[in-house]
């Protein structure tokens, strides 16, 4: 009689847990995806922050999960660290998987910024998941952050 409860309540103690492992895949959108920025790459002068103090470099940002069709924004600060007036620009290198690169987008809201010398200025990155994303769910870029030296055309009379 023991030995039978003893299987009885294995048995039902399985079927809950399998219940429960059924209903959280359920829940977990089957088209998620994973990404983790590589890296951050940066021209000469120019310093990239997690912080609004510029005291913490950022190298990389994980994103987690992210279900196709959503975007997910993150903010980080870029610091001029020169004396020259800077125009910002980002772009994107080393997808992985390469066909990651259309199916998913990386920009911020910076493009064509006009950088004072040792200022900083909050940036917000936006990663977007196309809906229609397929053949893999993990995936890494490199973001690439360009300051372009501005010279300001002077006006003689």
């Amino acid at each position: 009689m023991r030995k039978r409860n003893l299987i009885v309540g294995c048995a039902i103690a399985f079927s809950v847990l399998g219940l429960l492992l059924g209903l959280f895949s359920f829940i977990a959108p089957a088209s998620s995806f994973y990404f983790r920025g590589r890296t951050f790459s940066r021209t000469a002068g120019l310093g990239i922050y997690s912080d609004s103090a510029c005291t913490k470099i950022l190298t990389s940002l994980d994103w987690g999960a992210i279900a196709s069709g959503n975007s997910a924004f993150r903010t980080v600060y870029i610091r001029n660290l020169g004396s020259s007036y800077l125009v910002l620009s980002m772009s994107t290198a080393n997808w992985s998987p390469s066909n990651a690169d259309g199916m998913i987008g990386l920009i911020w809201d910076r493009d064509g910024f006009l950088l004072a010398p040792y200022r900083v200025t909050p940036a917000t990155l936006t990663l977007s998941v196309s809906p229609d994303v397929n053949g893999f769910a993990t995936f890494s870029v490199d973001a690439v952050v360009n300051g372009e030296t501005w010279a300001p055309q002077y006006w003689t009379r």
